[in-house]
């Protein structure tokens, strides 16, 4: 698969990954990093599923609005939400994975409507295609 890249965005992370900052090279954002409690840190700062969880969202609500204009598949609304769960654990081969759930509402749509926006919204959006094969994402339609 080939990429035409239109915009490259470059972060940096210092101190000890997990616990340091984070922040954008255009100075726009910066973050303090801290484990969260569940994985023996403080929970004091962000961790990089919040972040992921926060991009995800956003992107994916944009490539079912995307999808619903470009392809005539119906309006998603203006109160529709995306809540992206992200979450982390050991991997039973070793390592640490993510698990992703997506619960899409669509106040006043119809569900086949819905259905069909979800998944082209998949196909669309590079969070979904990046982690096809990876990452066990499941779509709840509430």
């Amino acid at each position: 698969m080939s990429v035409d890249t239109k915009y490259w965005t470059e972060a940096r992370a210092q101190g000890g990954g997990r616990n340091g900052l984070a922040a954008l090279k255009s100075g726009m954002l910066t973050v303090t990093m801290t484990s969260p409690e569940e994985l023996g840190g403080s929970g004091a700062g962000h961790n990089p599923e919040e972040l992921f969880a926060l991009g995800y969202a956003a992107c994916y609500l944009g490539a079912m609005r995307f999808a619903a204009q470009s392809e005539k598949l119906g309006t998603v609304p203006e109160d529709a939400t995306v809540d992206a769960h992200v979450g982390i654990g050991p991997r039973s081969d070793g390592g640490f994975g993510l698990k992703v759930r997506l619960a899409v509402r669509m106040p006043g749509t119809d569900r086949a409507v819905v259905e069909k926006i979800v998944e082209r919204g998949h196909f669309i959006c590079p969070y979904s295609n990046a982690t096809q094969g990876n990452i066990e994402v499941e779509t709840e339609i509430l």
